[in-house]
């Protein structure tokens, strides 16, 4: 399975990662929901439900952790009856970014959490610096998350260029 990325500078780690964790599914994004990279997913639409989730679920879980523990909370897990949910954070030199792995009994917690500690820092030595970091207690949306969203899934997917031009007819309507 072949990570499909957004940015360039995430595919290596975040492939290497799938591949080492074996995990079935894995999403990197930005707190606000845009992704970066995928793996495992066939469709758009199932990203997008995915990377809303995901992002929503870190949102609140910070929250909760603030209240109850004065510290965000900033890993999650769920263990299903046939799947595993792995949910945490990666602090970049372009902010922090949120991961979601799902796996199966091929792979465990142990092994996802090994992993996910050489991702994170794959990514820190990956990272671009160029763009001002997100901070995790405000995140601005902004006015084109949509337009931003609907881009990133169509370079997921093949449909366009990082330059925003499209490679063939798109099943995503423009923002």
């Amino acid at each position: 399975m072949r990570a499909s990325v957004s940015e360039q500078w995430v595919e290596e780690p975040l492939q290497r990662f799938a591949n080492d964790a074996r995990v079935l599914f894995a999403l990197l994004l930005q707190p606000n929901g845009q992704v970066l990279g995928q793996l495992g997913f066939t469709r758009a639409l199932d990203v997008m439900a995915a990377c809303s989730l995901a992002a929503a679920i870190h949102s609140t879980a910070a929250q909760l952790g603030r209240e109850v523990e004065g510290t965000p909370f900033s890993e999650l897990y769920h263990a299903g009856r046939d799947r595993q949910v792995f949910i945490a954070e990666a602090p970049t030199a372009r902010g922090s970014l949120v991961v979601l792995a799902a796996f199966d009994s091929e792979s465990s917690l142990g092994l996802v959490r090994l992993y996910f500690r050489d991702l994170c820092d794959a990514l820190r030595r990956a990272a671009p610096a160029e763009e001002r970091p997100v901070a995790m207690d405000h995140v601005d949306l902004g006015e084109n998350l949509e337009r931003d969203l609907n881009r990133s899934l169509a370079i997921l997917f093949g449909r366009a260029r990082a330059d925003g031009t499209l490679t063939a007819p798109s099943s995503i309507p423009p923002a």
